[in-house]
């Protein structure tokens, strides 16, 4: 039974010290409600990567046969995306759980280091811009392709 108590106790040491919020210069440099909008931000794609992971099998099927051919694409390009369907379903999970708070090595800047609501696993969302088939989830307007 001491076992038990002592366990516990651990785990809400190691809660409460996981659970503190980090200050840090870039939260400073972030205006005014964006504390509230990156957590749902993160809750929404978890959402999304778990609802639309089947999306990543045609994907696959698609990138392997235009890198290394028809045979390629229904063979190994059915168990890549079969993977990538897996993956994307545990990072999913772990956004939906892990929602309020930020995570190690999770930058929202793709090039920025430390923690916070970024996405694990890159692209972030099931369906990025390579894969966008007749500009259905972006449209052609909101696409940047260069900068001058």
């Amino acid at each position: 039974m001491k076992f038990g108590k002592s366990l516990v106790l651990l785990l809400l040491v190691l809660f409460a010290f996981t659970a503190v919020p980090q200050a840090s210069a870039e939260e400073a440099a972030q205006p005014k409600g964006q504390w509230i909008l990156l957590p749902v931000m993160k809750l929404s794609r978890g959402i999304a990567n778990v609802a639309f992971s089947p999306l990543e099998l045609p994907m696959k099927w698609w990138d392997t046969t235009n890198e290394l051919g028809g045979i390629a694409g229904l063979t190994y390009g059915t168990l890549k995306g079969v993977c990538f369907i897996l993956a994307r379903i545990g990072v999913g999970v772990v956004d939906i759980v892990t929602f309020p708070c930020p995570l190690p090595n999770c930058p929202e800047d793709p090039s920025g280091y430390g923690s916070g609501y970024g996405p694990i696993m890159t692209p972030a969302w099931v369906v990025d811009i390579d894969h966008d088939w007749q500009n259905f989830v972006y449209r052609e307007e909101a696409i940047i392709t260069e900068r001058n």
